[in-house]
């Protein structure tokens, strides 16, 4: 009985706890379940798709690719916040990471009166000496801050040129920022006037390297121009300016519209300027074109405020009246308005007067035709003297009896829209002035208008037709720096600059070839120009060096007296070095002592730069000291 009863409960306990550990399984199965489907579904909305979910027991198991490794620590910290963080296994593995790729180097210049300042990364292999070194040169005494990185990467192929470019314009550029990356530079700079704005965009446009992209902005102050002037003519010949002034951007499109309309289909070389009589300036401009448009033709010049129309023979007199009362009454109330009305030129038997003033290509002046008196005439020769400098001034005029009022100053105003010209012709005419010819200034169409306005009057009948050429004009045809070595070259080819045996003094006879290089130079611009001086190898190697360097100076001495600007120069002397030809013998010997002229690139290393030889030889002489080279 006893044995029973313990028997019963045995196996009830057994049953027991076998039905617990069955329920233990059972909930640890659910929970296991339950928290990996509430871990996968929150990787899921959280984008980490690539992660997958095992569970064991209450253990949760992620596996899995991470792109990163932060990647895989925010995974992680996303399962930890929806179970308990010490029951996540992370057997998550890093995806091999590509190439770092390198930063991008790029240096920012600031330039002003404060000093030069660099900011940016720039590669280790770039020389950091040479560039501090040339930057302070440039900045000629003024404090050089410094705040450039380096980055241990492979140095762009364009990275050097690119920086060579922009130091090249930080030199011209006292007020700058210049941003420089490999392939790009970004020049923003203040210049002092329009004419140098226009020298320095026309040097920084030289020489961009290849692959590097240039932006150029450059302001200056506008100029005060007076009085303020535009004149648009409508005729056979198409719609035209003679001279377009405004005084800000939007009074430029409101008149280009206007002249748009009435059919100019041109480049126009609207002027931004100071001096306009009143902010209606554009609105009364473009009043008057279309005025003109309205007409079929004619001509309308509005000089400060007073507006001048002057109608094409043959306009009705309704249609003039109409036209010119409607304008009239919608000018704005600074703007005083004149109109007339042409009528068709008389017939006459007598003989109409005539001047006549050309300046030829060569630059040679002729001067023919009817003149009041003796006066005039002498007044008119010296004034083109005075308009044209030494130039041949020939007179084939002859005094007349009869001329129209005004006929000196006519010719006067005619003499001197001449002198704005490179060649061309002035022809006066009792009832009209033309001017024709070339030109290698843009602006002098305007400037001839607005002259011939303040001369003659606002009502004067003047035709102008000017072009600009830019062979003619000094600035954009301004030799570049190759072009000016090519030049030293041909001026040099079969001459040498010669010395005294074992001296530094020029011969005379090469004062000459020095002359002309001097002349080339100074029509080139600023250079950056090393003048080289080499020996052979006979004598000290010491004394040899020295010699050359002598010699260097004395051809830069040489270009300095004649008023050559060498502050961008440099004289060296190499001595024996760099021979270009063999010292064995007489005509080796020769050829290795000379001097060179070469451009002074971003590396100064004279055998990476474009050189060309003015050789240069001395005299011998039996008595030359043989320690020393000749």
């Amino acid at each position: 009985m006893r044995l029973s009863a313990l028997l019963t409960r045995l196996i009830v306990f057994a049953a027991a706890g076998f039905l617990s550990v069955a329920a233990a399984r059972s909930t640890v199965a659910i929970v296991e379940e339950r928290s990996v489907i509430a871990v996968q579904e929150t990787l899921v909305d959280q984008g980490y798709e690539w992660a997958s979910v095992l569970g064991d027991g209450l253990q949760v198991i992620l596996e899995g690719d991470a792109p990163s490794e932060a990647v895989r620590f925010r995974a992680i910290s996303a399962a930890g916040g929806m179970v308990d963080a010490s029951r996540v296994i992370d057997n998550l593995s890093i995806i091999d990471s590509e190439e770092i790729a390198p930063p991008q180097f790029a240096i920012e210049i600031l330039r002003n009166n404060a000093g030069v300042s660099l900011i940016g990364l720039i590669p280790a292999s770039t020389d950091r000496d040479g560039l501090a070194a040339r930057i302070t040169d440039i900045a000629d005494g003024q404090p050089v801050t410094d705040l450039l990185e380096v980055a241990d990467y492979p140095t762009p192929p364009t990275w050097p040129d690119a920086v060579t470019y922009a130091i090249r314009a930080l030199e011209m550029l006292s007020k700058s920022k210049i941003s420089v990356n490999a392939d790009r530079v970004l020049v923003n700079a203040i210049s002092d006037s329009p004419e140098e704005k226009r020298e320095l965009e026309i040097a920084l446009a030289r020489n961009t390297p290849d692959g590097v992209r240039l932006a150029i902005d450059i302001s200056a102050p506008r100029p005060v121009i007076s009085p303020f002037t535009t004149r648009f003519i409508l005729d056979q010949a198409g719609a035209r300016f003679d001279a377009c002034t405004a005084d800000t951007q939007e009074a430029v499109s409101e008149i280009l519209t206007a002249a748009s309309q009435a059919g100019f289909q041109q480049r126009a070389n609207c002027i931004l300027a100071l001096g306009a009589p009143s902010r209606t300036w554009g609105e009364a401009v473009a009043q008057a074109i279309t005025a003109v448009d309205n007409m079929g033709g004619g001509t309308v010049t509005i000089a400060d405020t007073d507006v001048t129309l002057i109608a094409p023979v043959g306009t009705g007199q309704a249609t003039f009246d109409n036209i010119v009362g409607r304008l009239e009454n919608s000018l704005p109330d600074a703007f005083a308005l004149t109109a007339e009305l042409q009528e068709a030129p008389q017939e006459t038997s007598d003989e109409i007067p005539q001047f006549t003033a050309t300046l030829s290509p060569e630059g040679a002046v002729q001067l023919r035709g009817r003149v009041p008196d003796e006066i005039t005439n002498t007044l008119a020769e010296n004034f083109a003297n005075a308009r044209f400098g030494q130039r041949q001034i020939t007179m084939g005029t002859r005094i007349s009896e009869g001329l129209p009022n005004g006929w000196a100053v006519r010719i006067l105003a005619g003499i001197e829209a001449l002198s704005e010209l490179s060649n061309g012709a002035v022809i006066v005419n009792p009832d009209k002035l033309q001017v024709r010819g070339n030109t290698g200034n843009e602006d002098a169409s305007a400037a001839i208008s607005r002259l011939l306005i303040e001369k003659l009057g606002k009502t004067s009948d003047f035709e102008i037709d000017v072009t600009y050429v830019e062979e003619l004009d000094p600035i954009a045809s301004q030799p570049t720096p190759e072009e000016c070595l090519a030049q030293i070259n041909a001026a040099t080819e079969g001459r040498k600059i010669t010395f005294d045996p074992s001296s530094a003094d020029l011969t005379a006879a090469t004062q000459p070839v020095v002359d002309d290089i001097a002349a080339i130079l100074k029509e080139c611009g600023d250079l950056r120009i090393r003048v080289s001086g080499f020996t052979d190898s006979q004598g000290r190697e010491v004394m040899n060096q020295q010699l050359s360097q002598d010699r260097a100076d004395a051809v830069l001495t040489a270009l300095r007296a004649r008023r050559v600007p060498v502050s961008t120069f440099e004289s060296v002397g190499f001595g024996e070095d760099n021979p270009i030809a063999s010292n064995e013998t007489e005509d080796g010997r020769e050829r290795n002592r000379r001097i060179e002229f070469s451009l002074i690139q971003s590396d100064t290393n004279p055998e990476e730069t474009s050189a060309l030889d003015a050789l240069a030889d001395e005299t011998p002489a039996e008595d030359a000291p043989q320690e020393e080279s000749e």
